[in-house]
C-alpha cells in the first residue's frame, strides 16, 4: 500500500547528542508527521492505528517519528519512512487467534511429583519433639 507524499510532512531539524561541529551546523535529523485521521488509509487501518498504544501516536491521531541515527538527512529520511511503513504494516497484518491449550497428563504428573518431593523434603527439615 502506497501513501501519497502530500500526506506525509517531513521537516529537517538539528540532531541531538554527539557529532561535533556537524551536529551544530547541519540539520540532519528528520521529524516525520503523519495524520492518520486525514489520510487516505482504509478505515479499518485507521481504527487499528488509533487503538494501538504507541508513544509515537498522539491522542489526535498524529504519528510523529524522529530519525537522527545517520549523519545524512537523506538516510534519516529513508529511516523515518521505513519506520512509518513498518508501523502501518504491523497493524495491517491480522493477528493469529490464540488456541487455548491444556497441560498434558505427563506434565501434570511431573508437577504433582515435584510438589510431593518438596513436601517430603520440608518434613525432613522439621525439628523432632
Amino acid at each position: 500500500m502506497a501513501i501519497p507524499d502530500h500526506e506525509i510532512e517531513i521537516h529537517a531539524v538539528r540532531s541531538q547528542g554527539a557529532g561535533g561541529q556537524n551536529v551544530n551546523k547541519v540539520s540532519t535529523a528528520v521529524h516525520l508527521r503523519f495524520d492518520v485521521r486525514a489520510s487516505s488509509l482504509p478505515q479499518v487501518l485507521k481504527d487499528e492505528l488509533s487503538r494501538l498504544h504507541d508513544h509515537r501516536i498522539s491522542s489526535d491521531g498524529v504519528i510523529t517519528i524522529k530519525a537522527q541515527q545517520f549523519r545524512t538527512q537523506e538516510r534519516n529520511r529513508e529511516d523515518a519512512l521505513t519506520r512509518l511503513r513498518e508501523l502501518i504494516q504491523r497493524v495491517a497484518t491480522p493477528r493469529k487467534k490464540r488456541k487455548p491449550t491444556t497441560p498434558s497428563k505427563a506434565s501434570q504428573n511431573r508437577r504433582i511429583e515435584h510438589k510431593k518431593r518438596q513436601g517430603r523434603l520440608k518434613t525432613l527439615r522439621r525439628t523432632l519433639d
